[in-house]
């Protein structure tokens, strides 16, 4: 089974990224997504929780998150370890719940749910 993961505009015009590179950009959440993700979580409208596998934390997810907070600097990343393993905690200000949103549903396509 494919599945093609929600399609669109969603990278907001705050953005400064150059327009060449956003779709780059796009295509490393993808990967970062597919293969390090395991599980969301929405604690509220303005966070976002990525359970990560164990080794996705300090190389791919970190290196992400401060390339993302350069050009989209709404955004707020921190990482936290727990139990079934580290988290990466995105949270933006309530005039940007719509970029997680279509992130958060980004992310839910393509891991199709829990995996553990």
């Amino acid at each position: 089974m494919t599945i093609t993961p929600p399609t669109g505009d969603w990278v907001p015009d705050s953005c400064t990224l150059p327009t060449v590179e956003q779709s780059v950009r796009v295509a490393e959440f993808d990967r970062f997504i597919t293969g390090s993700v395991r599980r969301t979580d929405r604690p509220a409208r303005t966070r976002l929780n990525l359970l990560l596998a164990a080794e996705a934390e300090e190389e791919e997810g970190r290196d992400l998150a401060a390339r993302e907070s350069g050009c989209c600097s709404f955004f707020t990343f921190g990482f936290d370890a727990t139990e079934d393993g580290p988290v990466m905690r995105i949270a933006v200000p309530d005039n940007q719940a719509a970029v997680l949103d279509a992130l958060a549903a980004r992310a839910d396509a393509w891991i199709g749910g829990d995996r553990r």
